[in-house]
């Protein structure tokens, strides 16, 4: 990737000696025109951009939508800009010639047009560039030839052309159909996922382009290039889908570790879309950073089912029962009584789905309403009986019992340390899993526990959130009666015949002189940008989640929009009958599939090798064809030769990523890491070092974590034992 436009004296090909041929100014001259073209054209949009976003920011705030409009245009125009400057000419990705025109039309990363408004980029997610990745000799859709890119350092490095037509072989320099994607899968790997755009292949194209309603599940083994499709697929339902757009809720990726968000975190930039969320599910609960996992397997078995997230409602329920006895309520003026139905009449004033902490000041403000009305003597002003009313410390604290702020830990603290309550929020327990459920730290918090904590705070909301709002509104009461006080003096000055200052007693004009837009910025502020709701939410290695888990990922996509993409056997704790069964029984029913069968990454001689490792504990696994030989058998040595195999890579290979599983002793390096098994998922390198990979455990987990590692390796793979 390259943010730097090249020298247009110069050719934007750089081809190798070996690649002479391809130099040939009769297959190249067309694109250098073209890439002549798109230089200009990026240099006048960076210089025009540049111009009106520093506009934008000199021009004044201004006030209410004004200032949102304002702030919307800087925020669009950094975002282009930011995007144009991160590539150069390798924002285009390839060309295609349709067959009905000859006319070589041009895919790019964005769009692009030159000031006279001819096109010279089509963005890759606009339906004109499908044939680029869907194309095949089965089916054509429309094309005579297609020719693929390969950018180093900003120039061409090397070029492939597929023909779709007899008379398409004539003058072609490149007619393997599949070089440039087999040979791109041969380079040397980074810390960040490789840029893969230009090569996606048919069969994944079109998962990318499925639509967004319902549930997608894309299944298939390593290499697959399930992760890529699921990245991809994000960007472009973000083009394609106004109902997906970031101010509908946009999309959230959630990926299965730490390293896996920091691989794959260029991507999404890279293709045009940066405000997409990422995360684990333990970002998702400000408990999640420090929480080990559960060391007893049956209280992780029994926190990952539906039944105790379930047990989160009738625990809140306790604390919103109504009060069955009446009480009088004293004012300055007169006694009122309030009946249970007016407590259950107020219980009943919030919006359906409001947050229990939430949804106390429409209580409050409905019992006020309720004895407002009741209230006796004429003589007293509405205003203020009802500023009486907001001071009276017995109404407040009948309140407070009969609908208390809970805190979300607590909450759940309690169903660990008091058995009587867990037995009653889940009477489905045994009096032994009651048991088994208590613990000495209530608050001692695990991995199994978070999803509870999750449901609690979604069903509890913040118990701040009362105080925060009663403090904005005491500074608007402030500001307006400040407000007040300056239109009195303006009035009080003005000398002109149509005394215009006296409009400016107009609430309308005194609201908007207030500045509403503050507070919902405050609101913003508030917010927690992982709540969602999400429009789309993308799941990567799905198939580890839990039941519980799925919980925490729903309450995010009220749409039911998912792209959810994993492989059954990979699941380190099984994964019993099909993708459909187990999301029905999570909630979701509208649930389609796609299958990838093909690796792309894992080399045929690594692949014999960890094929026999899954089979073993799972014999119907979906163990892909892998299509690279690459002629590297896997070696196999001592612990003690770590070490010396390192540094004979490294002295080889001047670039690139080895991987070291299963020694956590080991230290990384800039060019190599160090990982344990289960935070290989996900992620890939040029050369895999197991270390004992027998000790990675036994059963269905053992030999998950030995294939997930073996198969992470896309050159060689390397296995040494007796440490």
């Amino acid at each position: 990737m390259s943010g730097s436009l090249p020298d247009m004296t110069t050719s934007a090909f750089h081809l190798p000696d070996r690649l002479a041929d391809k130099r040939d100014p009769g297959l190249i001259a067309v694109d250098e025109q073209q890439f002549t073209a798109i230089t200009t054209a990026l240099e006048q949009s960076v210089a025009d951009l540049s111009q009106r976003l520093e506009a934008a920011r000199r021009a004044p705030a201004g006030r209410g939508q004004q200032a949102m409009d304002r702030d919307l245009e800087i925020h669009r125009l950094t975002a282009r800009l930011r995007s144009l400057r991160r590539f150069g000419l390798d924002l285009c990705l390839g060309r295609i010639v349709p067959a009905d025109s000859r006319e070589p039309v041009y895919i790019g990363r964005l769009g692009l047009t030159d000031p006279a408004g001819r096109r010279l980029l089509i963005d890759w997610r606009s339906p004109a560039s499908e044939p680029f990745f869907g194309a095949t000799h089965a089916n054509p859709m429309g094309l005579h030839s297609r020719r693929r890119y390969r950018w180093a350092r900003g120039r061409i490095s090397d070029y492939w052309d597929e023909v779709f037509a007899p008379d398409g072989f004539e003058g072609q320099a490149a007619l393997d159909d599949q070089s440039a994607f087999i040979a791109s899968l041969g380079g040397s790997r980074s810390s960040r996922m490789r840029d893969v755009l230009g090569t996606i292949q048919a069969d994944q194209d079109a998962i990318i382009r499925a639509g967004s309603r319902g549930a997608l599940v894309v299944d298939g083994g390593p290499g697959t290039g399930k992760t890529v499709v699921a990245l991809h697929r994000s960007a472009y339902l973000l083009y394609s889908d106004p109902r997906l757009g970031h101010r509908r809720g946009g999309v959230l990726v959630v990926g299965p570790h730490e390293p896996y968000l920091a691989f794959v975190a260029d991507v999404l930039p890279s293709l045009g879309e940066e405000g997409v969320q990422t995360c684990t599910l333990r970002d998702l609960v400000a408990e999640g950073a420090g929480a080990p996992e559960e060391t007893d397997p049956e209280v992780a078995r029994l926190k990952s089912s539906m039944e105790l997230v379930r047990a989160i409602e009738p625990a809140v329920g306790l604390y919103e029962e109504a009060p069955t006895e009446g009480m009088w309520v004293t004012t300055p003026w007169a006694e009122v009584w309030l009946e249970p139905d007016d407590w259950a009449a107020a219980f009943d004033a919030p919006d359906p789905g409001t947050p229990h902490n939430e949804a106390r000041d429409a209580i409050w403000e409905e019992l006020l309403t309720i004895l407002v009305d009741r209230h006796d003597d004429g003589d007293a002003p509405p205003e203020l009986v009802r500023r009486s009313l907001e001071q009276n410390r017995e109404l407040r604290t009948a309140l407070n019992r009969a609908w208390p702020l809970v805190d979300a830990t607590e909450l759940v603290g309690d169903l660990w340390s008091v058995p009587a309550y867990l037995r009653r929020c889940a009477p489905g327990l045994s009096l032994e899993e009651v048991r088994r459920l208590q613990r000495s730290e209530p608050t001692a918090w695990t991995v199994s526990d978070l999803p509870l904590l999750d449901a609690a705070r979604m069903r509890l909301g913040d118990p701040e959130s009362s105080r925060r709002r009663g403090q904005r509104e005491a500074v608007r009461a402030a500001e307006r009666e400040e407000m007040a006080t300056v239109v009195d003096d303006l009035i009080a000055t003005d000398d002109s015949e149509m005394m215009v200052m006296s409009m400016l007693r107009g609430d309308d004009l005194q609201a908007a002189l207030v500045d509403e837009v503050d507070e919902v910025a405050g609101h913003a502020a508030d917010a927690d940008l992982l709540a969602g709701p999400f429009a789309h939410v993308v799941v990567d290695e799905a198939q580890e989640l839990t039941d519980a888990q799925w919980q925490m990922v729903l309450a995010r996509c009220p749409s039911r929009s998912l792209t959810i993409v994993g492989d059954r056997a990979q699941a380190r704790h099984g994964f019993t009958g099909s993708w459909e069964e187990r999301l029905q029984r999570v909630g979701l029913d509208r649930v389609t599939s796609a299958s990838l069968t093909i690796n792309y990454r894992t080399p045929h001689e690594v692949m014999a090798v960890a094929e026999p490792v899954i089979r073993a504990v799972l014999p119907d696994a979906n163990v892909p064809i892998s299509i690279r030989h690459n002629g590297i058998p896997v070696l196999r040595g001592s612990a003690s030769e770590l070490d010396g195999v390192l540094d004979a890579w490294l002295e080889e290979h001047g670039e690139g990523i080895a991987c070291v599983i299963g020694a956590p002793w080991f230290r990384a390096s800039s060019r190599v890491r160090s990982l344990a098994p289960e935070l290989a998922k996900g992620l890939e390198f040029d050369l895999v070092v197991l270390v004992d990979p027998e000790s990675f455990g036994t059963g269905v987990t053992g030999a998950v974590d030995r294939y997930v590692a073996m198969t992470r390796a896309t050159q060689r793979l390397i296995i040494l034992t007796g440490t």
